[in-house]
């Protein structure tokens, strides 16, 4: 029973986790730049964690009672996003990305972390994914068998992550050149500002 329930909390989580978003974007990005990677996979597995383990814990119910606070998430994730996707547009337009280094200092990875956590915590549909519909999901199975859905839940974020930021580095050989980098900025914009329309125009619920 403890394996079953391990193994449907991975795919649970997998099936939330791997789905395109905005956060897995900025990952990607930074995997290809080699900047920080172990920094944002860390921050990344760090939160998906918490708000797993919370959500298993019952706190779930809790956020369904403070729904201002998801409408706030939700206007400060569209600022948020719309911000980084003209960044991105300004990116793409002038080519200014690329495997050169742009410098290790304190600033920069106070940066990358600040802009981590801001894809991780001002995106609302996290808490809806992790502490709500994962915390429902493992109420399914009594007693410490919960805990072991909630293992296999974590094992599939840390597993994403640490693909997704360490493995980036496989599709060097294509942002080599200055084009893909343009054409990577451009989808990011693109599916950025979308990401920001939609958290908009579509009320949580």
């Amino acid at each position: 029973m403890y394996l079953s329930a391990a193994i449907a909390g991975f795919l649970s989580g997998a099936g939330l986790i791997i789905a395109i978003g905005a956060q897995n974007a900025f990952v990607l990005r930074q995997g290809l730049q080699k900047e920080h990677v172990g920094l944002v996979v860390a921050t990344c597995i760090f939160g998906d964690v918490a708000l797993i383990l919370c959500g298993v814990a019952g706190m779930g119910a809790l956020v369904k009672e403070w729904p201002a606070l998801l409408q706030a998430l939700r206007f400060g994730g569209a600022a948020f996003l719309a911000v980084y996707g003209f960044m991105a547009a300004k990116r793409a337009w002038h080519g200014s990305s690329g495997l050169s280094a742009q410098g290790n200092g304190v600033r920069q990875w106070q940066r990358v972390l600040l802009a981590c956590l801001a894809f991780t915590f001002l995106n609302p549909h996290v808490y809806l994914d992790t502490m709500i519909l994962l915390g429902s999901l493992s109420t399914r199975y009594p007693g410490m068998v919960r805990w072991a859905f909630a293992a296999g839940a974590c094992a599939a974020s840390v597993t994403w992550f640490v693909t997704l930021g360490f493995g980036a580095r496989w599709l060097l050989p294509v942002f080599g050149k200055p084009w893909a980098w343009r054409a990577l900025d451009a989808l990011i914009a693109v599916f950025m500002l979308v990401l920001a329309a939609l958290l908009l125009w579509r009320p949580l619920t």
